[in-house]
């Protein structure tokens, strides 16, 4: 363990907005974790090798009820009381219980039935993209953010015209340096929106996953109260469309970036699932990993992290660690799937995670196959990225393509 104090989060290396921070190659050579002063006015330790992440993250000795990504708000309330609705801050009885009643709806037999819809939708908008004569077209905003969108508001029984509300105050609430007081109102008023929701379901049930959750709540002699279906809400609602919008542009970004991977997976949709699990470990876009607060003293080598610490548990480190992946910094579609930990491990893993998967399969197969020539806009340079928000991305991504160039041109040639 090093006890030398560093900064955290480290910097991101300029010109390469696809790596992790340069400094976590150099703390994976460290003799354990190193103790790092957080934006959050508390010191954590640091685990940055993969081995050491995936175990933390299943040590019960640890607790989950500081919001996970709490260490990069500058001066956190660490000790803000969480909301028993909290499937991402509770840990023990509470959380499995609410485990419990969400499980099915993620199972793979949901998400295959899902499947149809989702691949109509993605068609939808790749039409809508060919339909423009000229001209750029921002991938994010035409694409990548209302997929994902329109899919959780369906499956959460969300009406997708409010789209426009709940994706700028979700905007809000993933980044990491906005007042406390616009946080504050925001989360407000998306808890007050989402508390109409749940009362209109209370009201008259329907086909969608709170009805559904309201129903098995009371058949399991638990009812879910609002403020729980209000916090589940809009965990799922912004869960749901933050990762899977960001991967869906930064994914394709990286791809026009590596040519020779874009056409690999262009010309071969059989890659797909591989490309997934590879450009979800390359990207490890929940950027600045998990936070978690320690309970009980946690031996650690010869050393032990005692009760009351926090450690924080690098996600896009574990994933570029050279003893896990042969390589790690190379982008490779045709690379054999690995256990990342891009979702996260552990009882709290990412319980959407299959369904993000089908999206991104169904991306990757559709829109490469459909627009084969598609290509950056603007140069490179231009691109900004969201280094200030807990999920990584590109904000903007104009890009083009040779209108009138099928698929079978392309096979022509």
């Amino acid at each position: 363990m090093t006890e030398t104090r560093q900064v955290f989060p480290v910097t991101r290396p300029s010109g390469c907005p696809f790596d992790p921070a340069t400094g976590y190659t150099e703390l994976r050579q460290d003799d354990g974790p190193t103790k790092v002063s957080t934006p959050a006015g508390v010191d954590a330790w640091l685990f940055s090798r993969y081995d050491e992440v995936r175990s933390v993250l299943t040590d019960r000795r640890l607790s989950s009820r500081v919001a996970p990504s709490m260490h990069v708000v500058p001066e956190a309330n660490l000790e803000r009381e969480v909301e028993s609705g909290s499937i991402l801050q509770n840990d023990g009885d509470q959380h499995t219980y609410l485990l419990r009643l969400l499980t099915s709806e993620f199972t793979m037999k949901r998400i295959r039935a899902l499947q149809p819809r989702i691949q109509q939708l993605i068609d939808e908008h790749i039409d809508a993209m060919l339909a423009v004569e000229e001209g750029p077209v921002d991938l994010v905003q035409a694409f990548a953010l209302p997929i994902p969108s329109l899919v959780i508001c369906e499956l959460l029984g969300v009406p997708y015209a409010d789209r426009d509300e709940f994706q700028h105050r979700s905007a809000v609430l993933v980044a990491v340096d906005r007042p406390e007081e616009e946080v504050d109102r925001v989360n407000g008023e998306l808890q007050q929106y989402m508390a109409g929701l749940v009362m209109a379901k209370l009201a008259h049930r329907e086909d969608d996953l709170l009805s559904r959750l309201i129903t098995r709540g009371e058949e399991q002699g638990r009812p879910l109260t609002v403020p729980e279906l209000v916090t589940i809400g809009i965990t799922l609602l912004i869960a749901g469309h933050e990762t899977t919008a960001n991967m869906i542009a930064l994914s394709t970004l990286a791809l026009l970036r590596n040519p020779e991977q874009f056409a690999a997976l262009r010309d071969n949709p059989d890659l797909a699932p591989s490309a997934v699990e590879e450009l979800l470990r390359y990207l490890s876009v929940v950027q600045f990993g998990l936070f978690r607060h320690v309970v009980e003293d946690l031996p650690v080598g010869d050393s032990t992290i005692e009760a009351g610490e926090y450690l924080i548990a690098a996600l896009p480190s574990a994933n570029r660690d050279e003893s896990a992946f042969p390589d790690p910094d190379r982008l490779d579609v045709s690379r054999r799937p690995s256990a990342h930990l891009a979702f996260g491990f552990g009882p709290h893993q990412c319980l959407g995670q299959q369904l993000a998967r089908v999206e991104l399969r169904e991306v990757f197969t559709r829109l490469f196959r459909r627009i084969p020539t598609l290509r950056l806009a603007v140069p490179f340079e231009q691109l900004q990225f969201k280094n200030n928000t807990l999920v990584y991305g590109v904000q903007a991504l104009p890009v083009t393509w040779d209108r009138g160039v099928t698929e079978r041109d392309l096979k022509r040639s």
